[in-house]
C-alpha cells in the first residue's frame, strides 16, 4: 500500500506515523507507544500548487495514530513559561479526556516557510520587513530549513526549502515592491510547498500590510486547507490606524482575515503600527517557536470515518503561578479507512 504523508502541527495537532507500527489485521491499535524520536525524515509524494482541496483531503491517511499537539505557555505578561510537567496539561478530544503518552519540550527542527508581501502599498515597508526575516531567523538551528514565496498580483516560489539563512535574505536584497495583494494565493501556495518538507514540526510565517484583492482562492478555501493541515501559521500585518482616511475595504479586513487563518492553527496573529517594531515582533514569533512542549496521545475514539476531531488543551493551576494560557492547534481530521 502506497506511503502517504500526513499530518504534524506548529507550529498544532500534529500526526506522526510509522509504516513499522501498523496495526495487524484484526488487531486493535496498541495505546502504548514507543518515546516518539523527533528528527527530520522524509514525506511522502510533493505537492502540486494547483492540487486541489478534495485531493489533499484524500491524503490524510495514517497507519497508526499518534497526535501530537505543540503547546506554547504565557503568563499574564505574554511571557513564556517553562519547566512546566506533564502532569500540569489535561488534553480533550472532543470533550473526552485523552491519556498524555509522550510529553516533551525540547526543540526539535522545523521546516518554516516566510509567505512575504511585495505589493505596491510595501513600498516604505519593505526594508523594516527585511530586517524582520533577519532577526526571525536568528532564532533558527543548524537543523531548520526555510523556504521564501513573495506575492503581489500572484505569489511566486522564489526559494525552495534551504537549510542556508543567507539564500532567503539575499532572495529578499533586491525585492520591489508592486502589483495588487494575493495573499490568500501566497498562503495556499505555502501550504502546498510545505508538503515538501523534511522535519515533523511545519510553520510558515506570514508579513503583509493589508487584506487580499487579487486572489483566485476564496477564504472559504483557504481556511479550510489550514485547517487540515500540519503546518502552524504566524502573521505579522503592518496595518495602518482604524481611522486612517486611506485604508481600502480590503486593508480594513486584513487583521481579521490574518487573525482567523492563525487562530485555528495554534499560531498567532501581530497587528503591528510602528515599523520600528517590527524585527523585534518576529524574533519572539522564532522564540515562540522554540518554547513549546509537544502532548502526544493515541486517541481513545478509533473510528476511521475522516471527520474533524475537536482538540482543548487545558492548564491545570499549579500553586505559586498565575493564570497561564496555553495556545494550540484546535482539532485534526481523523484518518480514513
Amino acid at each position: 500500500m502506497r506511503k502517504i504523508a500526513t499530518l504534524f502541527v506548529a507550529v498544532l495537532p500534529v500526526l506522526v506515523f510509522s509504516a513499522d507500527e501498523t496495526p495487524r489485521p484484526n488487531q486493535p491499535p496498541n495505546p502504548t507507544q514507543p518515546n516518539v524520536n523527533i528528527e527530520p525524515r522524509l514525506r511522502g509524494r510533493p505537492a502540486d500548487a494547483g492540487e486541489s482541496i478534495t485531493d489533499r483531503r484524500a491524503d490524510l491517511r495514517i497507519d497508526t495514530t499518534l497526535v501530537l499537539i505543540p503547546v506554547a505557555v504565557t503568563d499574564p505578561m505574554n511571557r513564556f513559561v517553562t519547566g512546566l510537567e506533564r502532569d500540569n496539561f489535561k488534553l480533550m478530544e472532543d470533550k473526552v479526556e485523552q491519556d498524555i503518552t509522550q510529553f516533551s519540550s525540547e526543540d526539535a527542527p522545523l521546516s518554516v516557510g516566510i509567505v512575504f508581501d511585495t505589493s505596491s502599498s510595501m513600498g516604505a515597508k519593505l526594508q523594516k520587513s527585511r530586517q524582520a526575516v533577519t532577526q526571525f531567523m536568528k532564532t533558527a538551528n543548524p537543523q531548520d530549513e526555510f523556504f521564501l514565496i513573495q506575492f503581489a498580483d500572484r505569489p511566486e516560489l522564489v526559494q525552495g526549502f534551504t537549510k542556508e539563512t543567507e539564500e532567503i535574505q539575499n532572495r529578499l536584497t533586491f525585492t520591489q515592491a508592486k502589483g495588487r495583494t494575493s495573499l490568500l494565493d501566497g498562503v495556499y501556495m505555502g501550504m502546498a510547498q510545505m508538503k515538501k518538507a523534511h522535519n515533523p514540526r511545519k510553520a510558515i510565517l506570514i508579513i503583509s500590510d493589508g487584506g487580499d484583492n487579487s486572489s483566485r482562492y476564496t477564504e472559504t478555501e483557504v481556511r479550510n486547507a489550514v485547517r487540515e493541515a500540519d503546518v502552524q501559521i504566524y502573521a505579522i500585518g503592518i496595518f495602518e490606524p482604524a481611522m486612517s482616511r486611506g485604508r481600502t475595504a480590503e486593508e480594513l479586513s486584513g487583521p481579521g482575515l490574518l487573525a482567523e487563518i492563525t487562530d485555528q492553527t495554534g499560531g498567532r496573529h501581530f497587528s503591528v503600527d510602528n515599523l520600528a517594531e517590527l524585527p523585534d515582533v518576529a524574533a519572539k514569533i522564532g522564540i515562540e517557536l522554540r518554547n513549546q512542549y509537544v502532548l502526544g496521545y493515541v486517541p481513545k475514539n478509533v473510528t476511521r470515518d475522516g471527520k474533524y476531531r475537536r482538540v482543548q488543551v487545558r492548564l491545570v493551576k499549579t500553586t505559586g503561578l498565575p493564570p497561564l494560557r496555553a495556545m494550540f492547534r484546535t482539532g485534526y481530521y481523523a484518518p480514513t479507512q
